[in-house]
């Protein structure tokens, strides 16, 4: 194994988007990661275009450098094969609610018996103490909670949702953070411990980072919601040929943007002279950027704006992104080979390392295909791994 945490084993039991995209970046940067399935398998294995059933798009995108092993957690035997595994790893994922967990006898209490200084992460809907704490959540139910679908209410009127999974994928990061600082912290101790991280505090954090705004005072100094990110005309705007984003924020890039338009002593002018009259002025500085780029093309103003040091960059559908040539520079989608699926193209680990580089070792694996493989590592007789595996699950 290569990356920063090559020899580190992590013990998977999470479902869907938000632990599955946790441990994937765990596996890209050297982790051992082995995910416990039913023996129906996760739901991603159904969700997508597939060439084989349990194989699906979602599955194939998520679940790379991992080691799959099917248990019927319900029965015993399973349950004491699991403890084996649990006493050989490091840390212990789940997204279950703790009653479930709890049930299965996976709470943290039973786990630390199988290894003391394990770490223990858990992700909920709603944390534990709070009056929520028993309900169900996905994305979209947390995008409403924490007040991102309302921010885009306060735009057209109309609450909605942003159109990817914003809260799932960003709780995930939160728990690869959480489970690394855990184990840093047992690195200098020995002691592990139980971290759960909770998707509404945790986007209920996000989103208030900025918009708190005038209520970070007491008594409040102003209403809550960010001026800048509220305005209509904050939007891509419209070229002759296309669509730009397009971000002047400083006193630089306004100074070096009012000079391309012809208007330079604009910077002078007192609504504009400084960050704060700018917030205060914003819907009409980007309604004049927006009239602006109208007379040109796309390319012009990607070139003149680029050389002026503004941000900028064409506005790129789905497809787009994937025809982006600077993404093709860096090699960010790369043509694998899966052993069963053939072709397939993977989004390569953004981050780089000098000296332990995070890779893809392993395309996504079939249900239960490292059964046998794990089971024998644990020291599982032949007969014992063939009595584990569910039935339509082959050793």
């Amino acid at each position: 194994m290569t990356g920063p945490l090559a020899g580190v084993r992590i013990i998977d039991l999470t479902t869907v988007i938000l632990g599955p995209y946790a441990t994937q970046i765990l596996g890209d940067l050297g982790a051992d990661i082995i995910k416990i399935e039913t023996p129906d398998g996760d739901v991603t294995r159904a969700l997508g275009p597939s060439r084989h059933a349990g194989m699906a798009a979602m599955h194939l995108t998520l679940n790379r450098n991992k080691r799959s092993l099917a248990l019927d957690l319900k029965k015993p035997a399973a349950r004491a094969a699991l403890y084996k595994l649990i006493a050989t790893s490091d840390a212990f994922l789940h997204n279950m609610r703790p009653s479930a967990a709890t049930k299965l006898g996976l709470g943290y209490a039973d786990v630390r018996a199988a290894r003391e200084d394990i770490v223990y992460c858990w992700a909920s809907g709603f944390g534990s103490g709070g009056r929520y704490a028993n309900m169900p959540a996905y994305d979209d139910v947390i995008q409403g909670a924490c007040g991102i679908a309302g921010l885009q209410g306060m735009l057209d009127g109309t609450p909605r949702y942003a159109a990817t999974i914003v809260a799932d994928k960003t709780v995930g990061l939160s728990l690869v953070y959480s489970l690394l600082a855990a184990l840093f912290h047992r690195q200098r101790t020995g002691i592990g411990q139980e971290v759960e991280i909770p998707m509404f505090e945790t986007m209920a954090s996000w989103t208030m980072l900025e918009h708190q705004w005038g209520k970070v005072f007491e008594p409040p100094m102003g209403p809550t919601g960010y001026p800048r990110l509220l305005v209509p005309s904050r939007r891509p705007h419209q070229t002759s040929d296309g669509w730009l984003s397009v971000s002047p924020y400083t006193d630089g890039h306004w100074t070096s943007f009012f000079a391309l338009i012809g208007q330079p002593d604009l910077i002078k002018d007192p609504r504009f002279d400084n960050v704060i009259d700018r917030t205060t002025n914003i819907e009409f500085l980007y309604s004049m950027v927006g009239r602006c780029l109208r007379e040109k093309t796309t390319a012009y103003w990607v070139e003149k704006l680029a050389q002026a040091g503004i941000p900028v960059a064409p506005v790129h559908d789905i497809d787009g992104v994937r025809n982006d040539p600077h993404l093709a520079d860096v090699g960010m989608f790369r043509n694998d080979t899966h052993p069963t699926e053939g072709a397939i193209v993977n989004v390569r680990p953004p981050v780089k390392f000098s000296a332990t580089p995070a890779e893809i070792r392993s395309q996504a694996p079939r249900l239960g295909e490292h059964n046998g493989e794990l089971l024998r590592e644990l020291g599982f007789s032949e007969a014992e791994i063939a009595a584990l595996a569910p039935p339509e699950i082959a050793a």
